[in-house]
Parts: C-alpha cells; structure tokens; sequence
C-alpha cells in the first residue's frame, strides 16, 4: 500500500528533481493497411492512425492533471514502413507519399513525433526495403514528426555492410537535403545493430511485427533523481553506490507503470513495457553525465567513465526488473551528446572524444548519439564508424546505435542548435583516416560463433 512518505517522496522528485514520464507511446500495427493501390494504401493509414490514436494526447494529459506526473510527449510507433508499403511501392518517390500521409496523421492527433519510417535489413534487402532506405532524404526534408529508422545488423545474422555504406551516403544526403534547418533530419534518423521492437523513444521506436494491433508503452526518465540520490551517499562503497542506484530505479519505474497501466485501461489497449531508461535533456541538473561525475569522476570521459556508466546501467536494469514484470525497450543509460548539458560541457574542456564515447556505448543501454560531425565527413567514414558500432552491438549481444549529425557547411569548433529536447552541440572531430577500402568490399560480416544457441 503506498503511504503519505512515498507521495511526498515522488512530489519531491518531480517538483525538484525533474523527474517526469518521457513519452507515451502508442504502437499501431499497420499490416492491414496493406494494399496494390498506392492511393488506397495511404488512405487507410490515415485512417487507422486517426482512429486508434485519437484520444492519446487527451488520456495523456487527463493523467497528467490527476497524477501530478509530467508526461513530456505522447508519440505514436508503426510497423515498419517498407513492410507496409512493399506491394504499392514501386519507386523511393512512392514511399515519400506514406511519409507525408504520416505526417499528416501525426498533426491531425497532435502527437510531436511518429516513429516507423523504417527497413530491417540486417542480413539483405529487398527492393522495397532500397527504395525506403533511398526515400529518406526526401523524406525528412517533407515532413515535421517522423521519425526513420535502419537496423544493418544483429548479433543473429551479423552486418550487412552492403547497407552499411548505403546508409552511410544516406546519412550524407540527408543532412544535404535539410541543411537550412542545421542538417536537422539526421537528428530523426538512427542506424541500429539488433533494434528491440517495443522502444518507446524516438527516432527509433517502430511497432515490430510480433506485436499485436496496438500497444502502448511508456519511457520513464529521471537523471537528476538518481543525481540527487547519489550526492546523499557521497564517498561510500561501491555495495552503497550500487544499492541507491537500484532502489532509485525502482521507484521511478513503479512511477511508470502506473502511468503505462492508466493509459491502457483508458485508451482500452493493452499494456506492453515499460521503458526505464535515463534520458537526459539540455536543462542543467537533467543529465546523465552529472550522475558519472557525482560518482567521482572529475570529467566525463576521465579514466574510470566506461566502468561507471556500466554499474549505472546495470543497477538501473536490475532496479527497473524488481518493479514492473514488463520491462522492455532499452532500459539503462542514453549518452546523447547534444541532449545532456553535461556530456557538451565534456567535450567543450576537451574531456570527451568520438573515440571515448564508443567505448562506453559497449556497457550502455544504445550507441553513438546525437553528435554533430564536420558537414564535409566522407560517407565511408561516417558508414565505418556505423560498422564500428553495429560490430559492438553484435558482438555483445546488445542494441546499438549511430545518429550522427554531418552539419553541412560547419566544422570543428563550430556549435549547432538543434532546439528543443534536441539541445545543442560543438561540431566535433572525426578520425581523419580513410576506411573507404574496407567499406567498399561489400557483403556480409557474418554472425559470431556465439549466435549459434540452437
């Protein structure tokens, strides 16, 4: 039974410690849309969206009123496009209709942003598949709210490094074709190595085709609760440390669940997971790189940041599981540059590099993110660090992830705003050495030797 000590608790946490719900996000199976006739196709997905999500934003908010609970943004997920669209698709020109029929549902039910703009192609591609990748750049230049996702690899398949270096022109293209906008539809584009299929987050949530006809699920976030948590144990042990970590998560993921489950009943569709991931925001004492300094460090990026974001993610997934039976998405830590005021403070005194920050995206909840490139990066290099990081997810068993930002006509030094949750970011360098040779070889990496589990 919850008690006056646990409502006073949780009000502190979000009246001082900024600790909110992310995103309700209502996934939407778009399977029976499917049809020959490229007119019928994106009626009926306007249609089905209007119907199912048309009373999401009201629900999220009457929660929020009687809750006291921040609910940030309520968003909607679909089957992945090239899915959906394959029968009546025909050229990449075919697939920008759907992604402005997206569009246009994603305003008419005022959610900010629809995930699902997608293709999974971690062993091959269909023709579908290549024209959706090609369609991208056009695609985000003639939309607002979607969001577009590419899965190149998994730990059961290996990399497909043939889409690999077609999205790492991708990526090019499409900072091209908004760079009035500061290259901003990279910002709604992620590359990922073994994509869950119930990420509540953007701009890689996608409906999976396990799922059924509608779903909803909840990202929870609260960096600067676990911050506060851990400045009460200063200088004790690692069991401490690792203890208030866990019973933190805890809490915020019963906070979740209660939100996920209201939402569910309200909306008459069912409950799927709740995702307990600490997502940072550009406010200052919102961020996840303050928790690593809280921990000791004098910088992110100092020696010991991979281990302290390791016992970050793990006791955060270990307090999450204890709360809900339902835990799902990504669930740990996100390190986007541009989105945590702390992680920019980082690289400004020189503390963090490109190269740093893979490293701790092997031991976090995704990868390489939000950060801003040289405009003039060559598409090899931006695909090589795209297979540098599919090569950690798959190895590790893990998602990973790449959204990197080429930011035409700016270079290092340079700084970017992006707005929003989206924040701001110092343009920094990338290796300069070129892996052209090994992108180009084309094929498959093959799956490791421990994906054979059967």
């Amino acid at each position: 039974m919850i008690n006056i000590l646990e409502v006073n608790e949780t009000n502190k946490m979000i009246e001082q410690e900024m600790l909110d719900v992310r995103t309700i996000t209502l996934g939407i199976s778009l399977l029976d849309c499917c049809d020959t006739d490229l007119d019928r196709l994106n009626t009926r997905i306007y249609e089905k969206i209007c119907r199912t999500a048309k009373d999401l934003v009201r629900v999220g908010k009457e929660i929020e009123l009687e809750y006291g609970i921040p609910i940030v943004n309520k968003r909607i997920s679909v089957t992945p496009i090239a899915l959906v669209g394959g029968q009546a698709c025909h050229s990449p020109e075919d697939f920008v209709t759907i992604a402005q029929t997206l569009d246009r549902a994603a305003k008419e039910v005022g959610v900010n942003f629809l995930g699902g703009y997608s293709a999974l192609v971690s062993k091959g591609m269909t023709k579908a598949e290549r024209d959706l990748i090609l369609s991208i750049p056009q695609a985000m230049a003639s939309t607002e709210r979607i969001c577009s996702s590419v899965n190149i690899g998994s730990t059961k398949t290996g990399i497909n490094m043939d889409a690999v270096k077609l999205m790492g022109e991708i990526v090019l293209k499409t900072a091209e074709a908004t760079k009035d906008q500061n290259s901003l539809g990279c910002a709604k584009l992620v590359i990922f190595c073994n994509a869950p299929d119930d990420n509540p987050f953007m701009a890689g949530a996608f409906h999976g085709v396990t799922e059924g006809d509608a779903v909803i699920n909840v990202g929870v976030s609260g960096p600067g609760v676990v911050k506060h948590a851990l400045e009460a144990v200063r200088g004790k042990n690692f069991e401490v440390l690792c203890e208030t970590v866990k019973k933190t998560a805890f809490k915020v993921t019963r906070m979740g669940q209660l939100v996920a489950l209201e939402a569910s009943e309200r909306l008459r569709i069912p409950f799927g997971i709740v995702d307990l991931s600490l997502a940072p925001t550009p406010s200052v004492g919102d961020s996840v790189a303050e928790i690593l300094e809280e921990m000791g460090l004098e910088s992110v990026g100092a020696p010991g940041t991979t281990a302290a974001l390791a016992l970050l993610n793990d006791q955060v997934k270990k307090g999450g599981v204890m709360a809900s039976s339902f835990v799902g998405g990504l669930s740990g830590a996100f390190i986007p540059v541009s989105e945590d005021q702390g992680m920019i403070d980082a690289v400004n005194r020189g503390a963090l590099t490109i190269e740093k920050l893979e490293a701790m995206t092997s031991v976090c909840s995704v990868g390489l993110d939000m950060i801003a490139i040289p405009g003039k990066t060559p598409a090899t290099t931006i695909a090589g660090i795209i297979a540098d990081e599919a090569a950690i997810g798959m190895i590790n068993q893990k998602t990973t992830a790449v959204r990197l930002i080429p930011v035409i006509g700016k270079d290092v030094g340079d700084v970017v705003e992006f707005g929003g949750l989206l924040g701001y970011a110092p343009v920094q360098p990338v290796n300069k050495f070129s892996c052209a040779d090994f992108i180009n070889r084309g094929g498959r990496i093959p799956a490791p030797i421990h994906s054979f589990k059967n």
